[in-house]
Order: structure tokens, then C-alpha cells, then sequence
């Protein structure tokens, strides 16, 4: 019998070296919730369309279901469980929890890590942008407003650009003119 191909790398995850040895098929994803035991990245559509995989790879945000563990030997991972320090939660789940922007929570650690690189990206100058820029995560359970409002709050947006004051109705499917 043919024996399966292995690959060794080594990830900087949440600040700590660590060593596996992967085959070539084996996802980002796969690895972080399997192999590393950080089941906080979430798998949800495993299609790359919901966002709920969302970490940052080099400070750069990633759908981990989407690329292969060992395309990134050497590089640098966080995910949801590396944005706090310590017991000090970082500044956006803080402002998650004081927006009430979750429900269920399961997109939560994708909605985190794909805000702390939009902001680290330094794209987003309206709530318009935030909302552009945050569209490959998806919340079924339609908390976007609050979502919105607590990366707007972290990034310390003006006062009167809070999100549903000013902005233009929501619809969905066709509109008709």
C-alpha cells in the first residue's frame, strides 16, 4: 500500500510557534480546528461564501476554507482566540458585546477577525465602506446593524454616522423604479 504524502510546516498561531505535518489536501481551516484543537474559527458553508472561517494570515483576512495549510509554511495565523490579551478582551468584542452584535454567535469569530483586518486594512472611511467591506461574512440571524455599529464604534467613525441614522432603506430582491 502506497503511503499518503506528508508535508512538514511550521504556523505562528496566536503568537506561538507550532509544528504539523499535513497532507497536501489538508485545509487551513481542517488544521486549525482539528489539528490545533482552536475550534473557534467556525466551518459553515466550507464553500468560501459565508465568512464564518475568517482569519487573518499575515494580518490579511483569509477564508482558512478555502486555501491549503500547506501553502503557508512560516507564516503568521490569529484567529479569534489570538485577538485578546490575556484576560483583556480586544477592543472589538468588547464593542461586540456592548452593540449586542450576535445572536446565535456562530459567525461571530469570523465577523471579529475579518473587522480587526478591515480595520489593520485602513479601507473603510464611511459606514457604507464598513458595510461593503464586512459583506463576505454573513449573520443568518441579521445582526448587521449591530455588527456595523460596533466595528464603526471601534474605529471611532463621526458620532453622526452612526449605522441606520441618515442611511438609505434596506431591500432586498428587485426593486422596482
Amino acid at each position: 500500500m502506497e503511503q499518503l504524502q506528508q508535508h512538514p510546516i511550521r504556523l505562528r498561531i496566536n503568537g506561538q510557534e507550532r509544528e504539523f505535518t499535513v497532507q497536501p489536501w489538508v485545509t487551513l481551516l481542517d488544521l486549525l480546528r482539528e489539528r490545533a484543537e482552536l475550534t473557534g474559527t467556525k466551518k459553515g458553508c466550507d464553500h468560501g461564501q459565508c465568512g464564518a472561517c475568517t482569519v487573518l494570515l499575515d494580518g490579511k483576512r483569509v477564508n482558512s476554507c478555502l486555501t491549503l495549510a500547506v501553502m503557508h509554511d512560516g507564516r503568521e495565523v490569529t484567529t479569534v482566540e489570538g485577538l485578546a490579551q490575556g484576560e483583556e478582551l480586544h477592543a472589538l468584542q468588547q464593542a461586540f458585546i456592548d452593540c449586542d452584535a450576535f445572536q446565535c454567535g456562530y459567525c461571530t469569530p469570523g465577523q471579529l477577525c475579518s473587522a480587526a483586518g478591515l480595520i489593520a486594512e485602513g479601507e473603510a472611511k464611511s459606514i457604507d465602506d464598513v458595510r461593503e467591506l464586512m459583506s463576505g461574512n454573513v449573520c443568518r440571524c441579521g445582526a448587521y446593524p449591530q455588527i456595523t455599529e460596533a466595528v464603526v464604534r471601534v474605529m471611532g467613525l463621526d458620532g453622526k454616522e452612526r449605522a441606520g441614522e441618515g442611511e438609505k432603506p434596506f431591500t432586498t430582491g428587485a426593486v422596482l423604479a
